[in-house]
């Protein structure tokens, strides 16, 4: 069933959030990666897997943690907590959202300072990869508190599903619960700043 029918028949729309795990820089050790999948906000499930910082691998490991397993047939739409993991390690949305057949949306907190991420992104090999790859992305979309990037559906729509699936504060359920998920597997408990 198409997002918008989901929405307009007040149906529950079934996503997986993904957000790294917090890690230290130029250590070299693999990134945590939790996917919380969300019925709603209702907490259904979850994959885990590690991807290298600063690396190419995010668009892949996000694709194997999915495809084959339980989750995809279930799912609606997918999250991304921005559109990198574990630094710089660039998830390239079209090719996500064609390789699973699902939306994808990259949400971001506030709209990206991209003076600053390319100052950052000169400082790793194949700056200009890496941007290009940010940029098929396509159009940062500002519907507030929202900000993302998305592959496969309408903004209006996405939009619309973001604020249905937020329960507390400004993020999504799925992306909130990933992040603490997250925290609590690397620090020992969650952080506050989800």
């Amino acid at each position: 069933m198409e997002l918008e029918d989901l929405l307009k028949r007040d149906r529950i729309i079934r996503v997986i959030g993904f957000d790294d795990a917090p890690f230290v820089r130029h250590a070299g050790n693999p990134v945590g990666v939790a996917g919380v999948v969300c019925a709603g906000t209702r907490f259904e499930g979850m994959v885990w897997g590690k991807v290298a910082p600063d690396g190419w691998d995010a668009t892949e490991i996000l694709c194997q943690l999915l495809i084959g397993g339980k989750f995809l047939p279930q799912l609606h739409l997918v999250l991304l907590d921005g559109i990198c993991l574990g630094g710089f390690n660039v998830i390239d949305l079209p090719l996500l959202a064609q390789r699973l057949g699902r939306p994808c949306v990259a949400v971001m907190r506030k709209l990206p300072n991209f003076i600053k991420i390319e100052a950052a992104l000169k400082r790793l090999p194949h700056p200009d990869k890496r941007l290009e790859i940010i940029r098929r992305a396509g159009t940062i979309y500002e519907y507030p508190p929202f900000y993302f990037q998305v592959c496969g559906a309408n903004p209006e729509t996405i939009a619309q599903i973001l604020t249905k699936l937020s329960d507390r504060g400004n993020v999504p359920e799925a992306l909130r619960i990933a992040h603490l998920i997250g925290a609590a597997i690397i620090k020992g408990e969650s952080g506050s700043q989800a």
